[in-house]
């Protein structure tokens, strides 16, 4: 049985709110390490390779895993995965914080990944449960993803607080009190649900969606290397392709998939996928360069560079808890199209005004973001049958993570390739540090202390402004205006009748 909905709303209620304190804690461990990164460099010694794999490396496992554990959820229970989530969640904090060399925090990082995917992939599920009435859903769904939405945009705050005070390792240690009070709020107050047809796991299934991410990913960021593509990259990049072709084929073949690709036969299903990905790519990865330029170019501490980012995680949260009420007034596809165009020039307006934003465009920005990441979600879980709702639920955690990882990557790459274009030659600095400043603004500023630092350091600015305009204003604004124009030529053509209209407001 998939569990009927607790007849109780005061526990309904109870049980959402241990969801989003789970769902705050895996949204801010997307984002806490951005601020340490500086620390994390100094003190680690990473690789470029490596550090992008120990900033990007939890969001792509999470991607990787999300179908699979949503499947697992549906089958022994979802209760039971997102307990366990909790549990690798708690044990890979721990790890992380202890690490003392690279390849150890990249694989805390992947292991942090493993139990986020597990706690996102059941977490849609047991709301599409517990809440089975369509509005009493939406609104659920909308504080779900404001609560993960918050702990995505006050990550970088509260990695700056702990900055401040202790060492990078309390980044992580700082997920265990929310960790210990969700094991016990997930055993008292979650039902427990799962799909009534028994469904084998596709492991080979899993292992192919897994390395073709992976490595499509990895070949992706090695284009952003300053030693330029290499024949490997390209061969990493056309297998993890064939990888993923073999996973749709394999998935449309055999009788019991990790996902139920029909689901893509939707076209506003599909769409509403590619909109929670487009967006929440761009979110991440604007919160990202941001952080990183506030320290390295504007001077501001870890602390200061979260502050200065509230704005944006405030707008967030107001943007996913008006959503509701947008789509109930102007209809789902207006407020998604709106979000989407919100979004788009604000992203469009930080190449104006600078990097560091204005209050309003940073305000812009989260409302816009806020309302398509709640409209988009429910849209997608609307739509699924509530014994199918781990599998869906997994689809669109997925588009969320998939989003964060791949946005990184490809505009991280973006603007890697912008700014050593536009790294002139610097007289009086030495060649090989203008070869290592030309690889990253992290790089520049710690070799600005040699001969002709302070014009290597201005050039690597410069460079790094221009990098920042093209990947917002000319890629990611672009992206999302074009997904505004895609969702607006959805629009139906002639009034539907009233049973049209709920399933429009639930697609």
């Amino acid at each position: 049985m998939t569990g009927p909905a607790d007849p109780n709303p005061p526990r309904r209620w109870a049980a959402l709110a241990v969801l989003c304190a789970s769902l705050l804690m895996v949204g801010m461990d997307l984002t806490v390490l951005h601020v340490a990164v500086p620390t994390i460099g100094r003190e680690l010694l990473p690789s470029g390779s490596e550090l992008l794999w120990i900033v990007d490396g939890y969001a792509l496992t999470v991607a990787a895993g999300l179908l699979t554990f949503g499947t697992l959820g549906d089958r022994y229970g979802r209760r039971r995965v997102l307990v366990l989530g909790f549990a690798v969640f708690g044990l890979a904090s721990v790890a992380a914080a202890a690490s003392v060399v690279p390849a150890a925090l990249i694989a805390a990082r992947v292991l942090l990944g493993v139990g986020g995917a597990m706690i996102m992939s059941c977490t849609p599920a047991v709301i599409r449960v517990v809440f089975p009435d369509d509005r009493e859903r939406t609104v659920a769904i909308g504080l779900w993803v404001a609560a993960y939405s918050v702990g995505v945009s006050a990550g970088p705050v509260l990695g700056g607080l702990l900055l401040e005070h202790f060492w990078w390792g309390s980044v992580f240690l700082v997920n265990l009190p929310v960790v210990a009070l969700a094991l016990v709020g997930g055993v008292l107050l979650v039902p427990e649900s799962k799909d009534p047809r028994a469904r084998r796991w596709d492991a080979p299934g899993a292992a192919l969606s897994a390395l073709g991410l992976g490595g499509l990913v990895h070949a992706v960021q090695e284009l952003g290397e300053g030693s330029g593509p290499e024949a490997v990259t390209w061969i990493v990049g056309a297998a993890a392709l064939g990888l993923l072709v073999a996973f749709v084929r394999r998935q449309r073949r055999i009788r019991h998939p990790l996902v139920d690709l029909a689901q893509f036969a939707d076209r506003r299903f599909s769409l509403a996928a590619l909109c929670v990905m487009g967006c929440y790519g761009a979110y991440a990865t604007l919160l990202f360069l941001l952080t990183q330029r506030l320290q390295l170019v504007e001077g501001y501490s870890p602390l200061a560079a979260g502050l200065a980012l509230v704005p944006l995680a405030a707008a967030n949260a107001v943007g996913a808890a008006l959503a509701p009420r947008l789509s109930a007034r102007f209809g789902r596809h207006r407020g998604l199209s709106g979000g989407l165009v919100l979004l788009g020039l604000a992203l469009a307006a930080f190449s104006v005004v600078g990097p560091a934003g204005t209050v309003v465009a940073l305000v812009a920005a989260g409302l816009g973001a806020g309302a398509v990441m709640t409209l988009g979600a429910d849209a997608m879980l609307g739509a699924a049958e509530p014994e199918r709702a781990g599998e869906v639920g997994g689809i669109q955690e997925t588009s969320f993570s998939l989003g964060a990882g791949l946005g990184l990557a490809v505009l991280g790459t973006v603007l890697s390739l912008v700014y050593r274009s536009m790294f002139p030659p610097v007289p009086g600095s030495d060649r090989a540090d203008w070869e290592t400043a030309r690889t990253s603004l992290g790089a520049a500023v710690e070799v600005a202390g040699g001969r002709g630092g302070d014009a290597l350091l201005v050039a690597a600015r410069q460079a790094f402004d221009t990098a920042f305009s093209v990947t917002t204003a000319l890629t990611a604004a672009a992206l999302m205006l074009l997904g505004a124009v895609a969702v607006v030529g959805l629009r139906p053509a002639a009034r539907p009748s009233r049973s049209e209209e709920r399933e429009e407001c639930s697609a």
